[in-house]
């Protein structure tokens, strides 16, 4: 079981915050539980900012992520985090935009160790259907997704 150094609550769900003193090592979505206040400074200020997030979608994070994931999947969430607030790529365009293949953007996007901060949940199917979410074809996370995306007015 992972060692979380806060977790908060969000509209049917929590976020737990892995991190260090310097870096955020992981964020994810879990079932709902106990908020469990921040264990460190960096902890502090994700949480801050993820409640900033949830007031406002439009919100822009500034916090420091451990270095992640192969060249390629930087790639994908670095373009991905290019998309605004309200908007959405579908993984082809995503694809089309780093010269790459839609199933390979899914598999970095589902690699994501950053959700909501780098935002993949804005990467849908190309006919605007949910597609995936954090390897996922339903359920819960799929749930999730959906709120996001409605939070953020999509």
């Amino acid at each position: 079981m992972k060692s979380y150094a806060a977790v908060l609550s969000a509209p049917g769900f929590s976020i737990g915050i892995e991190c260090n003193a310097d870096e955020i090592a992981g964020i994810d979505y879990l079932e709902l539980r106990a908020e469990l206040a921040p264990q460190t400074p960096l902890a502090q200020e994700a949480v801050r900012q993820l409640r900033a997030w949830l007031k406002d979608p439009r919100f822009e994070f500034g916090l420091p992520l451990a270095p992640a994931g192969t060249h390629f999947q930087r790639r994908v969430w670095d373009r991905i985090s290019s998309i605004p607030a309200g908007q959405t790529m579908s993984y082809g365009e995503v694809a089309a935009a780093i010269r790459s293949g839609p199933r390979a953007v899914g598999n970095a996007c589902g690699a994501n160790p950053y959700p909501i901060v780098v935002p993949c949940h804005r990467v849908v199917a190309a006919n605007q259907g949910l597609g995936g979410f954090a390897r996922q074809r339903g359920g819960f996370l799929l749930d999730i997704k959906r709120w996001l995306l409605e939070h953020e007015g999509i």
